[in-house]
């Protein structure tokens, strides 16, 4: 998901702020010093049933392939039904899972996501606060889930062997994660078939899931099983359950899996889910059912409003045979549905190409109104929503731009399925580096990377979990932006045509996979053919920035007749981790430059120049190419400059960008 857009708007205002600060503390007379940052660029059987009246225009009827993608570790047949009055979800579940270990099991984990918003005392409201992305719960906007039963296929009920359990933070309050005890045990390849009942109060609207009026967004809406990791998945040595309850920072990691839903909803609704219908609305009075199959996807979301424009197209390129992508529009947006439909066809054409074939034969993009934001930019399997249309004219910051993101997790969190709870940056970094990539193609918008790396001011670890980085403010510098850097990075050190191919060649391995930062880090050296363990090791495991500082200019003169000579030593040390190839702009007193490499691998290095002029200045990365450089403050000294002054207007500075832009990274 993505809230990036917001630091776009108000770079320009900013930079002017910042630029100006720079200039009346450090800069000299000349105009010849490079600018702080890039510019921006821009069911059970009813009687009486009929077929529903055909919808103008009519969603496309589908039918499964034989085509087996995946490991379909789970198989779930789910029905459900509205009670669009009391805001409710009525539910059953028959479940199959295939043990694909070794060892005897004798439970099963399910994530009951909607029991985050029970109560103040959940882990998430705890962590949260009760806000996420800047929108916060409504007045008694409380959901919850609540199991009514669970029978085995026998009919043996177990209800009375659940127990809600907190492996991370041993919150008892927190009912989010619930074990449920097997009286038959389950031997490796053996298969488990439960029958669970289910209802759901819907939250109103502020973080993905709930209501908002009469539009519903149904995301981690049922009792979806937990992973069981086999030895080898994702480098486990001991084969169980990754178990984790809701927190306010993680999203979500799941099997893939067959699902056939059938969704119970008043007749005036429009239904938007992953997958695709498999036969035509079948109503009954004032109500419709609607069936929908996905296989090979390890979640599935739905979506209904009485108010969605619908609109629906076709569309091929030489990587996408064939896919119909689907508009759920709030009314707001109803004369936007080309710019949608534009967006959502260079997403899956370009990361088509760069990352393997989009496999499914549809794409969903629903739309929520204003008050349904909360709901909004948030990616599931083939069904991705924009955010709430409350601009009837946004910007390509904001429509574009959050449809790509979230179309690219259809390929790094939809088939490259990495552990979101853990590793939050192999989805989040990486779709926020070729979203980058494709809104500078597409529409000529630059990311300002200066700007950006400046506010993260707390790295850590990007294999940390979710909820350890704090702050969703820190979550994001360090998932998004420091992730994207790190991607960026490596850029710059092989070229674009290596990385191009180290991105497509994990894409391809661990298609329909659980991957690692470590099976990233060996697709990288297989590619590169050397090592980046220390690399890795700083920047990733380490959670270290580049952070390079010129620290004392002396200027002596050693003229030995007429002609005047100047010999000046410039004093740099390395502070934070190691970047190949720093790169020095030294400016005279008569405007003359010169440029120097330094290897960057001493902590301390002298540099000695002699000219006719003093040195007047020097700068290291004038040019802004270490982009994992977040302290660019300590890179520029004059050689003279008044100690006091110099020290009072760093702070300044740093004071400047802390309350300008302090807000509005995330």
């Amino acid at each position: 998901m993505t809230r990036r857009n917001m630091i776009f708007g108000i770079s320009i205002i900013s930079l002017c702020l910042i630029g100006g600060a720079l200039t009346f503390a450090l800069r000299p007379d000349q105009d010849n010093l490079p600018s702080l940052a890039s510019e921006m660029g821009k069911p059970q059987a009813v009687q009486s049933l009929k077929e529903a009246p055909p919808a103008t225009p009519i969603e496309s009827i589908q039918q499964p392939t034989a085509e087996v993608l995946s490991q379909r570790v789970t198989e779930y047949h789910i029905d459900v039904s509205l009670n669009e009055k009391e805001g409710t979800l009525t539910g059953s579940e028959t479940l199959t899972w295939t043990h694909p270990g070794k060892k005897t099991v004798n439970e099963l984990y399910f994530h009951l996501y909607p029991n985050a918003f029970a109560s103040a005392d959940t882990t998430f409201m705890k962590e949260s606060g009760g806000k996420l992305r800047g929108d916060t719960m409504p007045k008694d906007g409380w959901g919850n889930m609540e199991l009514t039963e669970i029978r085995t296929s026998d009919g043996i009920s177990l209800l009375h062997r659940i127990q809600y359990v907190q492996p991370d933070d041993g919150n008892v309050k927190d009912k989010t994660l619930v074990k449920v005890r097997l009286p038959v045990s389950v031997r490796g390849g053996e298969s488990v078939t439960l029958r669970i009942n289910f209802t759901v109060k819907l939250p109103k609207i502020f973080a993905r899931m709930g209501s908002a009026g009469d539009f519903v967004m149904a995301g981690q809406w049922f009792p979806k099983l937990s992973v069981y990791e086999p030895v080898g998945t994702r480098g486990v040595t001991t084969e169980g359950w990754n178990l984790h309850q809701y927190h306010g920072n993680s999203e979500f990691y799941s099997d893939f899996s067959i699902y056939n839903v059938k969704i119970n909803v008043p007749n005036n609704y429009t239904v938007a889910a992953t997958g695709f219908p498999t036969k035509a609305a079948v109503i009954q009075g004032d109500r419709k059912t609607v069936q929908y199959y996905a296989d090979d996807v390890h979640d599935f979301a739905w979506s209904a409003s009485p108010n969605f424009v619908y609109a629906e197209e076709p569309f091929s390129s030489p990587d996408v045979p064939g896919v119909r992508i689907k508009l759920y529009l709030d009314p707001t947006h109803k004369d936007l549905k080309e710019r949608y439909f534009y967006a959502a066809k260079v997403a899956l054409s370009n990361f088509s190409k760069w990352y393997g074939q989009y496999p499914y034969s549809t794409l969903s993009i629903v739309v929520p109104p204003i008050e349904g934001n909360g709901a909004g930019g948030m990616e599931y399997p083939t069904l991705i929503t924009a955010f709430g249309a409350g601009n009837e004219s946004p910007s390509n910051n904001e429509l574009e731009r959050t449809v790509i993101h979230e179309i690219g997790h259809q390929f790094f969190y939809g088939m490259i399925a990495s552990n979101e709870f853990e590793e939050a940056w192999l989805d989040e970094g990486f779709t926020s580096y070729l979203e980058d990539k494709l809104m500078e193609q597409e529409f000529g918008i630059k990311p300002n990377l200066p700007l950006q790396v400046a506010m993260i001011s707390s790295p850590i670890s990007l294999t940390q979990v979710a909820w350890k980085y704090g702050s969703s403010d820190n979550y994001a510098k360090n998932v998004y932006y420091r992730g994207k850097l790190v991607l960026l990075d490596i850029e710059r050190q092989v070229g674009n045509k290596t990385m191009s191919r180290i991105l497509t060649t994990y894409a391809h391995k661990y298609r329909f996979r659980h991957p690692t930062t470590t099976d990233f880090q060996r697709i990288v050296e297989q590619v590169t053919g050397r090592s980046w363990k220390p690399y890795f090791k700083q920047y990733v495991y380490d959670g270290k920035m580049t952070d390079y500082s010129i620290d004392n200019i002396t200027v002596n003169s050693i003229s030995q007749g007429n002609d005047p000579l100047f010999e000046s030593i410039v004093d740099i040390s390395q502070i934070g981790a190691t970047a190949p190839k720093i790169p020095i702009l030294f400016t005279f007193k008569d405007g003359h430059t010169t440029r120097k490499v330094w290897s960057g691998e001493d902590s301390k290095v002298e540099l000695k120049l002699q000219y006719k002029e003093p040195l007047a200045w020097a700068m290291i990365d004038p040019d802004y190419s270490l982009v994992l450089e977040n302290k660019h403050i300590n890179n520029f000294l004059k050689a003279e400059v008044d100690g006091t002054l110099r020290t009072r207007s760093n702070l300044g500075i740093v004071k400047l960008l802390e309350a300008v832009l302090g807000s509005f990274l995330w």
